[in-house]
């Protein structure tokens, strides 16, 4: 039964108690489309015009380019932007746990393979959650591709992983059949819903069809097992992190940082370290949870918008 710990979380450093008034849509249509990566169909959001610079968004776990839907028309005016769903996620292919390599390494790999076909070599990232292994082993293997980054509560340091992490804990030292089962209660509905509304100010003015949306795409035949490879494969992320922090202190890519405060997964004990290694930081704490841009979405994209223009 999903019972999730509770939280306490420490005072920001610039707390916004609410969300700033509309910004109105730029009118640009939204394209879904999707390119074949080693057989693989990877499906995006593209939107804008590709001469301008690029923003990637890189989602989250368990949803999918979805989560930005409100956010990329904000943004396709000014910019280029892409929204892909990783294999196994929304519109994209998910081949089987066992016929495919479900890791964070592979999928770097092909968001990477996905911008080098839309000849895109230089781009802004906006990670969040699963989001931030990706973006950042993409970061590691170029960083002067990458602009800057957008940072929405999405972990690089071993402060951001505290006790809501203990099972999965114990099934990176353990990948027994018994342990990962026991994670099979993060992948249900009552899961997927307090994933979207804990934390946020008006949990009635979420829309429930984001959960919807993403349990049925979770209930697919097969899709259990893709998540518990990733959940098991999360752990091998946490080597990285010296050396993606020594990236940051060595490159200093501009960042803005705009986080959840009261996120239960990824707390804001994980957004405090980046100001140890980036100097360029723009910093806000938002009084929400973990899917930010259900209340914060018009201020993420003028902050959004300010950032990406200046840098």
């Amino acid at each position: 039964m999903f019972n999730p710990l509770k939280s306490i979380l420490a005072g920001a450093t610039i707390l916004l108690t609410m969300p700033s008034t509309a910004l109105a849509d730029t009118g640009k249509p939204v394209h879904f489309r999707s390119e074949v990566v080693d057989g693989v169909k990877v499906a995006y959001r593209e939107a804008g015009d590709p001469a301008k610079p690029t923003v990637l968004l890189l989602h989250g776990f368990p949803t999918s380019s979805h989560m930005f839907r409100n956010l990329i028309p904000k943004l396709a005016d000014r910019f280029h932007v892409l929204a892909p769903d990783y294999p196994g996620f929304g519109a994209s292919d998910m081949p089987a746990a066992e016929a495919f390599e479900y890791s964070f390494a592979n999928i770097a790999r092909v968001i990477t393979a996905l911008l080098d076909r839309k000849g895109v070599d230089r781009y802004a990232a906006y990670v969040m959650d699963y989001g931030a292994p990706v973006g950042y082993r993409m970061f590691a293997a170029d960083p002067e591709r990458v602009t800057g980054f957008i940072i929405q509560n999405g972990n690089a340091y071993a402060e951001g992983l505290r006790a809501f992490w203990d099972p999965i804990r114990a099934y990176w030292a353990e990948p027994s059949k018994s342990n990962g089962d026991k994670l099979r209660g993060f992948l249900t509905l009552d899961a997927t819903k307090w994933q979207f509304t804990h934390g946020t100010q008006n949990p009635d003015a979420i829309s429930p069809d984001s959960f919807w949306h993403v349990q049925y795409l979770l209930d697919r035949p097969g899709n259990q097992e893709i998540q518990l490879k990733l959940f098991l494969d999360y752990g091998t992320n946490l080597a990285e992190y010296p050396k993606w922090q020594a990236l940051f202190r060595e490159h200093q890519p501009p960042a803005l940082l705009v986080w959840g405060k009261n996120d239960h997964i990824f707390p804001e004990q994980g957004a405090h370290p980046y100001k140890r290694d980036l100097e360029n930081l723009e910093f806000h704490l938002l009084h929400t949870g973990h899917f930010a841009l259900e209340e914060y979405g018009d201020f993420i994209a003028e902050r959004m918008i300010a950032f990406l223009s200046r840098t």
